[in-house]
């Protein structure tokens, strides 16, 4: 369905409104050949705005569209982060890639500089089970949390930036982990590998898109070899590898995949902290809501108790509303995990957080959100702040 273009938004800069423009004619093109004509001009008023380290007009952009217009709004997105986490030069294409890392520990999960030994070992796996031949690796040395990923579209570009020369070198880029800012601590978390290639344009960049290679082979081998380098650095920690990807489709994936994971792990957290088996927990399930919904929070009891002792936040992602199937989502991976006893609540709870230590409020049997507490004789051989 052909979409008129918008008309000028006062507040908004002539650029901006360019960028309406371009973002418009390619959402309504029909042809790859006109699309052209639209990408390079789009491209590079993009690069423009991330040069210059304006964030709030993409953002402000992206708000327009998505209230607006969800075609153009999926084409501003795909091409900022395409042009954020890409760059090219007389010496081809430079793509920023993240490995993600899922993983649950009773104490701290480890984040921070990655030995020597260990970022050599990677760089061996990634060029042996996920890169293309010939394609020039560039690692960062550091494994970072959430906390400590880039910031935004422009910290994105910059970051990519950053690790031009080093992949260029097949070298390292070196961080200090002590200026990065600090990681939150959580039952269960993610953490990355970032790095960055450099290929030829039109040249493969990942294994899977050479013969003989699929996805699923590269994450089997991956998780085996990529998954042995790491785990001395994450000692104590359960975890599981995600396929390295490009850097925005990574982290995508990543909050995706950790949702299940989080509940996964704190089955098995409750298990072996209270000492009962899966099906002797019950768990409450509940949206949460601002001005539509935002989670789902799930709130962790025994069988034979009102007292919420663990909970999970089930954020929505992308494209998901009230009316998709995300409880029926929670349900099978709770089953999946040994929990049968599941009770859903029809409130609408606002997005509570407990005002000492910021920790969600999660739902109680009663209808109430409440502050997980675990039971003072378990809570005292655990780590506080695991929320």
């Amino acid at each position: 369905m052909k979409r008129s273009r918008f008309s000028r938004r006062s507040g908004l800069p002539h650029d901006a409104d360019d960028i309406l423009w371009l973002v418009n004619g390619l959402a309504e093109s029909g042809s790859r050949a006109e699309d052209a004509f639209w990408e390079l001009r789009l491209a590079s008023a993009v690069d423009e705005l991330l040069h210059s380290e304006n964030e709030d007009t993409l953002i402000t952009l992206l708000d327009q569209l998505q209230a607006s217009n969800q075609r153009a709004y999926d084409v501003l997105a795909d091409t900022i982060e395409t042009r954020a986490e890409q760059s090219a030069n007389e010496h081809g294409e430079i793509l920023l890639i993240a490995a993600p890392v899922l993983a649950w520990s009773r104490f701290t999960i480890p984040a921070g500089t990655i030995p020597a030994k260990t970022l050599n070992n990677l760089r061996v796996h990634l060029q042996a089970h996920v890169l293309a031949r010939d394609v020039k690796l560039g690692i960062a040395n550091v494994l970072f949390s959430p906390d400590q990923l880039p910031q935004g579209y422009c910290d994105t570009a910059r970051f990519t930036a950053q690790m031009t020369e080093a992949t260029l070198a097949e070298g390292t880029v070196m961080f200090d982990a002590e200026t990065l800012p600090e990681t939150s601590r959580f039952l269960s978390d993610l953490r990355y590998v970032l790095a960055a290639v450099h290929v030829q344009p039109g040249a493969p960049i990942f294994r899977w898109q050479e013969n003989g290679c699929s996805r699923e082979q590269a994450l089997e081998q991956w998780r085996a070899q990529g998954g042995a380098c790491l785990q001395p650095m994450l000692a104590g920690c359960a975890m599981e590898l995600e396929l390295p990807d490009a850097y925005f489709a990574a982290c995508r994936q990543a909050d995706r995949a950790s949702r299940p994971y989080s509940i996964r792990a704190s089955t098995a957290f409750l298990s072996t902290t209270l000492d009962i088996a899966p099906s002797d927990l019950r768990a409450i399930v509940a949206p949460f809501y601002e001005r539509q919904i935002e989670e789902y929070r799930i709130g962790f009891t025994t069988a034979d108790s009102s007292a919420v002792v663990h909970g999970v936040v089930w954020p929505m992602l992308g494209p998901e509303d009230d009316a998709g199937d995300v409880p029926a989502q929670i349900d099978a991976t709770l089953k999946d995990s040994g929990i049968t006893r599941i009770e859903h609540l029809d409130n609408r709870f606002p997005l509570e957080f407990c005002d000492d230590c910021g920790a969600p409020m999660y739902p109680s049997p009663e209808g109430e959100a409440v502050h997980a507490e675990l039971p003072e004789d378990k809570a005292e051989q655990v780590p506080k702040h695991l929320h």
